[in-house]
């Protein structure tokens, strides 16, 4: 039994690791983050710092027209005495206001 493993080894396993070994050192390739025209990371992290910023912008925009719509829903609950639209649009203005302030948050934790 010990024979047909040594030369099981010697037949399939160190081909196959030779193999493999030599398929992973010819495959892979060297990438510099810091290339010569001085960019580094920023060539390739520029889009997504555009993404996100205008990501942040929409949600904001979105919040002020939320709030927007809600302050005015709720002075005519208001003038109505509409107790349950006044909870609503109480909700409504907390929310227009947490997404029209979340790039002011977003900026100051840093991101």
């Amino acid at each position: 039994m010990r024979n047909k493993m040594k030369r099981f080894g010697k037949r399939v396993l160190l081909p196959a690791m030779a193999a493999t070994i030599m398929t992973m050192a010819s495959v892979s390739t060297k990438v510099y983050a810091a290339g010569g025209d001085g960019g580094g990371t920023a060539v390739v992290t520029k889009p997504l710092d555009n993404l996100k910023t205008l990501i942040i912008a929409v949600i904001g925009a979105v919040g002020v027209i939320i709030l927007a719509k809600n302050v005015m829903e709720f002075a005519q609950a208001y003038q109505q005495q509409d107790s349950s639209t006044m909870n609503s649009a109480l909700k409504g203005i907390v929310a227009g206001v947490m997404m029209a302030g979340i790039s002011s948050v977003l900026t100051f934790l840093g991101f």
